[in-house]
């Protein structure tokens, strides 16, 4: 490994890197190497992972049968014991 030493470089730039290094969780050095190799064509950039917050992606995939049998297995959670909500 060799070290290379970056002059010139402005505040902005510097306080860019950190802030995205910190978001990655990684380190100023490692996110410059990875970004000179993607630069040249050395390293492919992996594709961002896509966070969900829904189920949209399961909505209509149940069959009946599957619905049916989803809802008799849960049925019990439906009863409200009286005794514990005097």
């Amino acid at each position: 490994m060799t070290n290379l030493s970056i002059r010139g470089l402005d505040d902005k730039a510097l306080a860019t890197l950190k802030r995205r290094a910190a978001q990655e969780e990684t380190s100023v050095n490692t996110l410059v190497v990875r970004l000179i190799e993607q630069g040249l064509g050395l390293r492919h950039a992996k594709p961002s992972l896509t966070r969900h917050d829904d189920l949209d992606v399961l909505a209509g995939t149940w069959r009946k049968q599957d619905a049916s049998a989803f809802e008799q297995a849960t049925a019990p959670f439906a009863k409200v014991d009286a005794e514990l909500w005097k």
